[in-house]
């Protein structure tokens, strides 16, 4: 158990206290001075030691407050630097996304790229004089290119063509195709006696292809502007026989009033 200091208040009690004691006990002046003085002493004494400590408690307490200012402005300091910190990071955040949608549209394009070059790669499907096949995308574009000459009128480019395709594709399921053309560009080039060799050899390779008629007939007007009429007539005769319903058979038939 703590016991209390007296305080002022109390000590000035037991003074007067003290006072009436050493009257009513008959001392004398002096001693009675000796006594006051002695309490005025420790009335001093007390006084300084109660203001001491308070001096005491103040200036632990300025301490404290001060230690407190400087904690919280060491806080704020670090809100400061976290809060821009953060602001870096969703900067960081915003280029990042920024970057990884560049790179999915590059990826995107990368991706059909190669796509397409895979499919150009593909082999293809072509019908063609009613035969389904299935071509290489470089063949395919050779042939196309020689009948887009013959289409456009430009025969000798047509033979060039197509004689640059024979060479390059010789088992091509084109083939029939391509000597059946060869034919109609030489004579459109006005290469009869060529034209003449290059329809022979179709009909005598694809008898029944269904240009085969065709290609008989041009073969006769071939030989006709070769004025070789006997041997134009024979032709129409073997188109007539080999091909009897064939439109190039009806073609033939008025052909032949022409040619007597």
């Amino acid at each position: 158990m703590h016991l209390r200091k007296p305080g002022v208040a109390a000590v000035a009690a037991l003074l007067i206290l003290a006072a009436g004691t050493a009257r009513a006990g008959l001392f004398d002046d002096d001693e009675a001075r000796k006594a006051i003085n002695d309490l005025r002493s420790r009335v001093a004494a007390v006084e300084e030691s109660s203001k001491s400590r308070a001096d005491a408690n103040s200036a632990e307490l300025t301490d404290q407050l001060g230690a407190i200012r400087r904690s919280l402005l060491d806080l704020n300091n670090q809100l400061d630097s976290m809060r821009s910190d953060i602001a870096k990071l969703r900067g960081n955040d915003e280029q990042l996304a920024r970057d990884v949608a560049d790179l999915q549209r590059r990826q995107k394009d990368v991706d059909q790229a190669m796509d397409d070059r895979l499919r150009a790669l593909e082999p293809v499907k072509v019908t063609l004089d009613g035969k389904d096949f299935t071509v290489e995308p470089d063949e395919k574009h050779a042939y196309d290119d020689a009948i887009g000459a013959i289409r456009g009128g430009d025969f000798a480019k047509a033979v060039t063509l197509l004689g640059d395709f024979q060479r390059r594709y010789p088992a091509s399921p084109y083939g029939d195709s391509v000597r059946y053309w060869t034919g109609n560009a030489l004579y459109g080039k006005g290469s009869y006696k060529e034209a003449i060799a290059a329809y022979r050899a179709f009909v005598t390779q694809s008898p029944n292809h269904p240009r085969a008629p065709e290609a008989l007939l041009a073969l006769a007007n071939s030989q006709a502007e070769m004025k070789e009429t006997r041997a134009a007539r024979k032709t129409i005769a073997e188109l007539i026989r080999n091909y009897p319903q064939s439109d190039a058979a009806k073609a033939g038939r008025e052909r032949l009033k022409s040619l007597r």
